[in-house]
């Protein structure tokens, strides 16, 4: 009975994190790519922060059950991807695709300081870190920059993939992208075999938010 508490309680303080992160990334690809002209994000429904709008059954809601209940390295998931039509775009193709694919790791950037602010508030307020909220806050940093990190793993279809594809010449970006079907199962091998590459620099962004927003700890 213990180790299901201490999974639920653990359920409970990233439920919201998690859904912000995975909202605002997706809000972020769709707000961006309306902006350069592509009205395919707002025809399909997808200008909103409504979590409930890019839930995805799979991504968002039994995976991450999955993840918290085997203890997996990282809680995992996504959203239902934005879809979006590059030929829509106003100027330059790919100068537009690189900014749409960096408006998800920014969304999270977002939220990650909102978080902290919220942190930093309820710390002066007298709560310490045996309170839930503290405890959420701080996950919502820390999920959110980790969010950051692994999205720019230049890994296609992850955001830092379609970056990278963007500033490689066209014949080799092809042939860069054609192994975004394997995307997945690299992903996992990075995870289980080489973490480090996303721990390190979500720590170390974890911490330069809380030191930008003066949280204190």
């Amino acid at each position: 009975m213990e180790y299901f508490a201490d999974k639920f309680y653990l359920l409970s303080i990233m439920a919201l994190p998690f859904l912000l992160a995975v909202t605002l990334h997706e809000a972020g690809h769709a707000y961006a790519a309306t902006a350069f002209g592509d009205t395919t994000p707002k025809r399909d429904g997808r200008l909103s922060l409504n979590p409930l709008v890019h839930m995805d059954l799979l991504g968002t809601v039994i995976i991450p059950l999955f993840a918290v209940m085997t203890g997996f390295p990282f809680l995992i998931g996504y959203a239902k991807p934005v879809m979006i039509q590059p030929a829509n775009f106003k100027g330059s193709h790919r100068k537009a695709m690189i900014l749409v694919a960096l408006a998800g790791p920014a969304g999270n950037v977002v939220v990650a300081v909102f978080c902290a602010y919220v942190l930093r508030f309820v710390l002066q307020g007298g709560a310490t870190g045996e309170d839930w909220i503290v405890n959420t806050m701080y996950y919502g940093i820390f999920m959110n920059c980790l969010f950051m990190v692994f999205n720019l793993l230049p890994i296609p279809p992850l955001d830092g993939g379609a970056v990278l594809e963007q500033l490689l010449p066209r014949e080799l970006a092809q042939k860069y992208a054609s192994i975004a079907p394997y995307g997945f199962f690299i992903l996992i091998a990075v995870i289980m075999l080489a973490k480090d590459i996303i721990i390190v620099p979500t720590m170390y962004m974890t911490g330069l938010v809380v030191w930008a927003v003066n949280v204190p700890i």
